[in-house]
């Protein structure tokens, strides 16, 4: 069987569930300036209101900004690096309901603020591989090992960003909040991408950057949930992790 050596650790496995955002692409490179865009955006309608945010700015996406208000970091588990775009729109249309808006206008609002945001993204077309990343996609092939995405994002967008990136056609599955009832952290998003890659839950490996991706492994039953962090001086989030890598060239795959 084909197994994967994680510091020193040899874990059977039959095929990976990778998240998206934080663990195959730069997140804040993808989604800083869309958040900025659209917090703006709530900005300007909140003074045009004559109300504040019922909480501090930071706090309602949890986004980490610079003296010139500039998006420069995130909470690993906080809404922004978690939640999907439906819910990110429910606490962005609280704000305004809270400001006096009626929910329905608050909702429509918050859409048409999101559909600016994503209209510059794509017109950016900012998604960039995590370093080390494309070496270990290549030797998962070369061994045969099937790859599922499974995301917080729609399914669409999944498509459309890891075409950008030119790495669609590594995977099999591709599986969006949109496909499933239950996101993360529950485990029915990781049990879908394991039998469209027609493999037993407890012979996948899980690798993402959010502890909701090692609860969704944990849920699922899978063999080993390995937590991704760039920084050094990070990653306590990730609790439900077996495991923790900085960069991809810490697994290797054994034939």
């Amino acid at each position: 069987m084909t197994m994967l050596q994680v510091h020193g650790a040899q874990i059977p496995c039959k095929g990976i569930l990778f998240d998206k955002d934080g663990t195959l692409l730069e997140f804040l490179q993808l989604w800083g300036p869309w958040a900025e865009t659209l917090l703006n955006q709530l900005k300007t309608r909140m003074n045009e209101l004559g109300a504040s945010f019922t909480v501090e700015l930071e706090h309602v996406l949890g986004t980490i900004h610079n003296a010139q208000g500039h998006i420069v970091g995130y909470d690993p588990q906080g809404p922004l690096a978690i939640a999907t775009v439906d819910e990110c729109t429910g606490l962005l249309a609280g704000q305004l309901y809270a400001a006096g808006m009626p929910w329905n206008e608050a909702i429509t609002t918050i859409r048409q603020f999101s559909s600016v945001a994503m209209r510059e993204v794509r017109q950016r077309k900012l998604a960039e591989p995590m370093p080390g990343l494309l070496d270990f996609l290549q030797n998962c092939k070369a061994a045969d090992i099937p790859l599922a995405v499974v995301t917080s994002d729609s399914t669409a967008a999944a498509e459309t960003h890891l075409d950008w990136m030119g790495i669609r056609s590594f995977f099999t599955s591709i599986v969006g909040c949109d496909r499933v009832t239950q996101g993360k952290p529950d485990g029915e998003a990781a049990l879908l991408a394991c039998r469209e890659l027609h493999i037993d839950p407890r012979e996948a490996v899980v690798i993402g950057d959010s502890n909701g991706d090692m609860q969704m492994g944990r849920h699922a039953g899978v063999s080993y949930t390995l937590g991704y962090c760039q920084q050094s001086d990070q990653g306590s989030h990730l609790v439900d992790a077996h495991a923790i890598i900085r960069h991809y060239n810490e697994i290797s795959v054994i034939i």
